[in-house]
């Protein structure tokens, strides 16, 4: 199968691009600024703009599937763009160009929660990008993971960015729930979506094997570096208002946005990872990834069962 990778050298990208190179399928990664520094040999890269649709229209044509990973985090606060221009206007584009140039299979990285009417400009975004991937003729399949983290990820680096070792305050005290899965726990999902027709037509939330709040995240990150940190609560009324004054600023990363994301919990309530065979015990867990506890063959959960 010839699939383009849009959004092929980013952090998820390129670990699917290995994947799918991997199992014999012909791969091409599109970027802004192609890079292939970590890709295989033998997966091509080509330059495009999701939002122009000018820009990659010869990248789509000749491709039997597409997979829509472009996205601007939801972690920090975006610079010299927006999420509707990336995920709405970009999705508009490949889902566009997919149906023109014959391409059959069109996979889309959503998120949890995506919802046109949703609190954060990111979510409302992905929730309008999937709804035009619903009402295109493509064979598509969705995908709305939790925060994924591994190799290049933005999760951890996120939590040291907002913390400080030792002593910290955090929105809320930290009680923000999320259920993050690893990089490599995914592609091979987002693989096998695009081989097996089963998936056609379904949306897939997806997380890891344990739910985990932002102040556990933080001490697992500095745990790992061998630094305690102890949790200080900032009330999020302020925390917002904190936030929203520092906005203006180029070299602050967060914003209003990110002030009401960690509002809002991002685990799943039933893990439809089941549908791919895949036992929820087996999921690397974050603590393992740091090297701060062993991934036997089933893991129960240390934490938060889920």
């Amino acid at each position: 199968m010839k699939i383009l990778v849009a959004g092929g050298t980013g952090f998820i990208g390129r670990n699917l691009c290995t994947e799918l190179h991997d199992r014999g399928h012909d791969v091409t990664a599109l970027s802004r600024s192609p890079d292939d520094r970590g890709l295989p040999d033998g997966v091509e890269v080509a330059m495009g703009d999701v939002s122009a649709a000018d820009s990659i229209r010869d990248a789509v044509a000749g491709h039997d599937a597409v997979v829509n990973l472009v996205a601007l985090s939801p972690l920090f606060q975006p610079r010299g763009t927006d999420h509707e221009t990336v995920h709405l206007r970009g999705t508009e584009n490949l889902v566009d160009l997919a149906e023109t140039e014959g391409v059959d299979r069109f996979v889309q990285l959503s998120a949890l929660g995506a919802d046109p009417q949703g609190d954060t400009d990111y979510i409302r975004a992905k929730g309008k990008a999937e709804g035009v991937v619903r009402e295109s003729d493509l064979e598509w399949t969705i995908f709305r993971p939790s925060v994924v983290f591994g190799d290049g990820g933005e999760f951890v680096e996120f939590t040291k960015e907002l913390t400080t070792p030792y002593v910290t305050g955090l929105p809320g005290g930290g009680k923000t729930r999320f259920q993050p899965i690893w990089v490599g726990d995914l592609v091979p999902m987002l693989a096998d979506a695009l081989e097996d027709e089963t998936h056609v037509g379904e949306t897939y939330e997806v997380a890891g094997p344990e739910v985990l709040t932002l102040a556990e995240v933080t001490e697992l990150a500095y745990e790992a570096e061998g630094k305690s940190v102890t949790v200080l609560p900032i009330p999020m009324p302020l925390a917002k208002l904190g936030l929203t004054a520092a906005d203006p600023l180029p070299f602050v990363p967060f914003g209003p946005d990110q002030a009401r994301s960690l509002e809002m919990d991002n685990t799943v309530t039933g893990n439809d990872m089941t549908a791919f065979g895949v036992d929820v015990d087996d999921l690397t867990t974050l603590g393992a990834y740091l090297g701060l506890e062993p991934q036997p063959i089933s893991s129960g959960t240390p934490r938060e069962s889920v």
